[in-house]
């Protein structure tokens, strides 16, 4: 009988060890799952950050190309504005100085 009683002993002990043992492994899985998922989260926070920036800077970019572009096309606008009141003008001068010119002629 006391063979008996030494086996449940130790057949007690050695379970009780192995649940601690399995307590502890899942505590320590828990903790580096939490570690894990803080690194991702970092991770993805920095790629978006990139992301973001890099996006910043294209449209800025984009912008100021556009507002270059805009402002070339404005000058030439002017200049073709400008140009063709001038020959306006003239041509509506030279036609009132010829009918001014017809009348006093008369």
């Amino acid at each position: 009988m006391k063979i008996a009683k030494f086996g449940i002993v130790t057949l007690t002990l050695a379970t009780c060890v192995s649940l601690t043992a399995f307590a502890q492994d899942a505590s320590q899985d828990m903790k580096k799952a939490g570690h894990e998922t803080k690194s991702a989260a970092q991770d993805t926070a920095h790629g978006v950050t990139k992301g973001t920036k890099k996006a910043y800077h294209k449209t800025k970019n984009g912008t100021e190309k556009a507002y270059d572009k805009t402002a070339d096309g404005t000058e030439k606008a002017y200049d073709k504005t400008k140009s063709g009141t001038k020959k306006a003008y003239h041509k509506t001068k030279d036609g009132t100085e010829k009918a001014t010119d017809k009348v006093t002629g008369k």
